[in-house]
């Protein structure tokens, strides 16, 4: 057995494992009930893994003759497992700042999108710009989110809808995921609105014929990584048969189905969701009470963006309704140019406030269950022997800090740690 060990983080106030028994979920009452270790330590190998997690006795007496890369003492503080943000659009050229003055005034998104702004007016842009510039702008999106907590992220393309475009931003995904430590989850998402001059259905025929056929053969010779696909499922924008038939053949590609439904209105993509066995679906602000039947049934995450409902001012997602109903409730920031948040912890304070979830439950949807809406709960979203070393050490004696503290979080994380590495070190944190 190796002696030799990357990390120890001892004598932690709490350690929030989340849970502990391999679950790749939790629904209902296991949100409501976490893992977690008074006064614990946790140890990674030099692989990356956690190799074990339990009182700061135990693994002091287990560990006794083992040697440390670093020594991380956390007495007085908490470890939570690294946050996961299951929802993010982050490669675009173009700064929608004007946009936001004119949503204060009353217009709603359709409206701005209609004026030429919105996803039309990022399209363009994006066009325009380089990979290298997409990529550093890409780049210092991702290390702040990396500061606020996330060590695993979904990124999404669809800026650029016509093949070279779309290839360009996943590339871009590829070569950040390569350079940076923070894990990514690549979304192909072309069909994110139907570009100017095309019908639904010409649109849909591109990705069909075109679009679709080049990713798969990239993806099979090993030229591309992209793990799930993705549809912009909304009355003027993709109809239900465009939809299935895209998800379907994404499927088909071997892709995971993650998509946008029933946002703006309803559109029985819950229902088509779940029929399709997607692995989950996003938004869901108008999602219909048969709509949260099937995904409860189908095993279907929601993937809630509290940020989008407040910036949009749009009903809330009804995230009591989806938890009692046994629904797996995951979390994302929605990062994008229309809902410019990078941080997880106001994502779950906002979900706490305005969405009526309790700390457990929104801590739960940023780790586990967003883990499980990417298909990586086996690799991340809790503190278990064998899953990746991410996790973080907070400045303080209870965990439910990082969400309380409304805008706290570069105060209150003092490590931001991926695989065993210490990723962000805060050593200008003053104590609560």
């Amino acid at each position: 057995m190796s002696r030799n060990y990357r990390l120890l983080v001892e004598n932690a106030k709490q350690v929030v494992l989340i849970c502990n028994n391999g679950e790749k979920f939790l629904t209902k009452m296991g949100m409501q009930n976490l893992c977690i270790i008074e006064n614990g330590s946790v140890v990674i190998g030099t692989d990356g893994l956690i190799k074990a997690v339990g009182p700061a006795e135990t693994i002091r007496a287990q560990y006794s003759e083992s040697s440390f890369e670093r020594v991380i003492d956390a007495t007085g503080m908490c470890v939570l497992p690294g946050l996961v943000d299951a929802h993010t659009h982050p490669v675009w050229a173009g700064d929608r700042v004007h946009e936001f003055a004119m949503k204060l005034a009353g217009a709603t998104y359709m409206e701005v999108h209609r004026a030429g702004g919105g996803i039309h007016f990022t399209v363009e842009h994006t066009r325009e710009a380089g990979a290298a510039a997409l990529l550093t702008s890409l780049s210092g999106r991702l290390a702040r989110m990396q500061r606020a907590g996330t060590t695993l992220v979904e990124c999404k393309s669809g800026y650029g809808l016509e093949l070279q475009t779309e290839l360009k931003m996943l590339q871009v995904i590829q070569e950040a995921g390569r350079s940076l430590p923070i894990a990514i989850s690549s979304t192909y998402c072309g069909a994110h609105a139907v570009p100017k001059g095309k019908t639904v259905a010409e649109a849909t025929e591109d990705i069909l014929r075109v679009q679709l056929p080049r990713l798969k053969e990239l993806m099979s010779g090993g030229r591309l990584r992209v793990d799930n696909i993705d549809v912009f499922c909304e009355r003027g924008v993709f109809d239900l048969g465009s939809t299935r038939a895209i998800l379907q053949a994404g499927k088909d590609m071997g892709l995971n189905i993650n998509f946008h439904g029933d946002e703006l209105h309803p559109m029985n993509s819950a229902q088509l969701g779940a029929e399709l066995g997607a692995l989950a679906i996003s938004h869901l602000e108008e999602v219909t009470d048969e709509g949260i039947t099937a995904m409860a049934e189908a095993k279907t995450a929601a993937v809630l963006l509290p940020t989008t409902a407040y910036i949009l001012r749009l009903p809330q997602p009804r995230a009591r309704d989806m938890l009692e109903a046994g629904v797996i409730v995951a979390l994302g920031s929605d990062f994008n140019p229309n809902a410019y948040c990078c941080s997880m912890p106001i994502v779950m304070h906002l979900a706490c406030v305005n969405m009526r979830m309790s700390m457990p439950e929104a801590l739960a949807a940023a780790t586990i269950n967003a883990a499980f809406a990417l298909g990586r709960s086996h690799t991340h979203g809790s503190l278990e022997v064998n899953k990746q070393g991410d996790l973080l050490v907070l400045n303080a004696a209870r965990w439910e800090h990082l969400i309380y503290q409304l805008g706290g979080h570069q105060e209150i994380i003092r490590y931001v740690i991926i695989r065993g590495n210490v990723v962000h070190d805060n050593d200008k944190t003053l104590g609560l």
